[in-house]
């Protein structure tokens, strides 16, 4: 809302009213002394104060925060699970490559071996 109040007529009052999200803007609203709109600022303030409206505030906030945290633990598990087949396929191409450099290795030593005859040969 902005820092004073222009009214055209009763329906943009009372959407005035349903779109105030500070005491400043319910004050502001107050000031113009409409009755209709200082009784319903009045009695949403005596609600808000009420045990059972702080309760229910209470566990909408308690809602939010374990709803936060399910999608939080959510995240994790999926990237757990992400991680763990990332590194099976990282352990599966890891034995490949040892294969390889096995077999490698192995016609290094034989191709050692032939220059070696070669060389003797020679």
């Amino acid at each position: 809302m902005q820092a004073r109040i222009f009214i055209k007529n009763e329906l943009e009052l009372l959407l005035s009213l349903f779109k105030a999200k500070t005491e400043e803007e319910l004050k502001q609203l107050e000031a113009l002394e409409v009755p209709i709109v200082t009784q319903a600022i009045g009695a949403y303030r005596e609600i808000t104060v009420s045990p059972e409206f702080r309760e229910l505030e209470r566990l909408r906030a308690d809602a939010r925060n374990n709803e936060a945290s399910a999608l939080a633990n959510a995240e994790r598990r999926g990237y757990r699970k992400a991680e763990e087949k990332l590194q099976g396929v990282i352990a599966d191409k890891d034995a490949r490559l040892a294969d390889r450099d096995a077999r490698l290795a192995d016609k290094d030593a034989r191709i050692a071996e032939l220059e070696a005859l070669l060389k003797n040969n020679k």
